[in-house]
């Protein structure tokens, strides 16, 4: 079978190889990086060819992505070996024989200056100062020239930046590519780099209940996660996820910070780390719950040391991301074929604040549940109750005129 992906002279056995060392090494990295049996054979198999076509390779020897790509392009055709090459830098960054290349564009030491201060000053994380440095870079890139310098941007040069993306992007994601230039020229202007002043640049605007609820019916969701097939380990690891958003209201971001010591068996209580307010919130766990996590543990969980509950199923074992939360959600809508196209994970935490208030919970007690810091925030996800606004009308007085005119 081996050979009909690999050439007779490919091998994961490698004893005899001239580039054993780093193949032995490899090994022990993929293994502690809980790749399964399969693919870490394959990648060992692709890596030893790579290696001996380019021996002798010193196992000391620094690479930079230039070098690692050089390295693979001869077998660029076989997607085995593609796979395997983005793994090989991995291995290099973990052994510390990555060589990362330096930053290249204008004003580099600007834009680095600007990264340290938001993280440093501001607390942003690396994630956010990444998008933000991508945007920046991508501005400086169409704008500035050696006959229009930074200092020489004005409103009409943003104003043909924003008009540009304005086709291709929805207001949400324009204001944030906005905000990033007005955070970052407003570092300029404190340096004194620009003349004109930040707060000038215009932003297309949002509104506060411009769009209705995203809330998912309790039926639909029933209909959801009984379509989910619970045979597979990824069915089981789907449905426990998407079940712990509907009969929690968990934000996406809020499953993968969840361990497996979250869960307290004696006292029969999940810990949840919320998202905003980054508090405990502590849960109780009824039969059902209980028994959905246990058939994850047993049935869908991979054995691994990790901490995390919520793991990937392929490997290299890993945590769980919010973005893979949501495609979860998304995949499974689809394979159900339930009417939910426009729907996303946060439509069953909707539907959780929904139920809460048709079984007569107070707001501010859903609130708390929902992680909320005012009224404000949780009155969004129930505004559209017309029930509710219906129990709190009060009656028309007997004998007025609007009175006799309904009658």
């Amino acid at each position: 079978m081996r050979h009909r992906y690999f050439p007779p002279y490919y091998s994961c056995r490698y004893n005899d190889s001239p580039v054993r060392s780093w193949l032995k090494d490899f090994e022990a990295w993929l293994k502690d990086a809980s790749y399964t049996r399969t693919p870490m054979r394959t990648h060992l198999c692709v890596l030893r060819s790579v290696l001996e076509h380019h021996a002798p390779v010193a196992r000391d020897a620094v690479f930079s992505a230039t070098d690692v790509n050089k390295m693979f392009r001869p077998f660029k055709q076989n997607r085995f070996h593609r796979g395997t090459e983005g793994v090989f830098a991995k291995f290099l960054r973990s052994c510390g024989q990555w060589l990362d290349t330096p930053p290249t564009g204008l004003h580099v030491d600007l834009v680095q200056a600007f990264r340290d201060h938001s993280k440093e000053m501001r607390g942003l994380s690396d994630l956010h100062t990444d998008r933000q440095v991508t945007t920046i870079n991508d501005f400086l890139d169409q704008t500035i020239t050696a006959a229009h310098p930074l200092a020489d941007v004005d409103l009409g040069d943003i104003e043909r930046y924003v008009d540009h993306w304005a086709q291709r992007l929805d207001r949400s994601s324009l204001m944030k590519r906005i905000g990033y230039l007005r955070s970052f020229f407003r570092f300029c202007h404190d340096r004194g780099e620009i003349g004109f002043c930040p707060e000038q640049i215009d932003t297309p605007r949002k509104y506060r209940d411009e769009r209705p609820p995203r809330a998912i019916a309790w039926e639909m969701t029933q209909q959801l996660l009984a379509s989910i097939d619970r045979s597979t380990p990824m069915g089981e690891r789907d449905y426990a996820i998407l079940f712990l958003i509907a009969h929690y209201g968990l934000r996406t971001g809020e499953i993968p910070p969840l361990g497996v010591d979250s869960i307290d068996w004696k006292q029969h209580v999940l810990r949840v780390v919320q998202g905003k307010t980054r508090s405990i919130l502590v849960l109780p766990m009824a039969a059902p719950i209980e028994r959905v996590l246990k058939n994850y543990l047993r049935r869908g969980r991979p054995r691994t040391k990790r901490s995390e509950l919520f793991l990937t199923v392929l490997a290299p074992t890993g945590p769980m991301t919010a973005p893979s939360i949501n495609a979860i959600f998304q995949r499974r809508v689809k394979k159900s074929g339930l009417p939910l196209g426009n729907a996303s994970p946060y439509g069953l935490r909707h539907g959780f604040a929904m139920r809460l208030l048709e079984q007569g919970v107070g707001i501010k007690a859903i609130g708390d549940l929902l992680g909320h810091t005012s009224l404000e925030s949780t009155s969004v996800y129930l505004r559209l109750h017309t029930e509710a606004l219906r129990d709190v009308a009060l009656p028309m007085p007997a004998g007025t005129a609007l009175a006799g005119s309904l009658s």
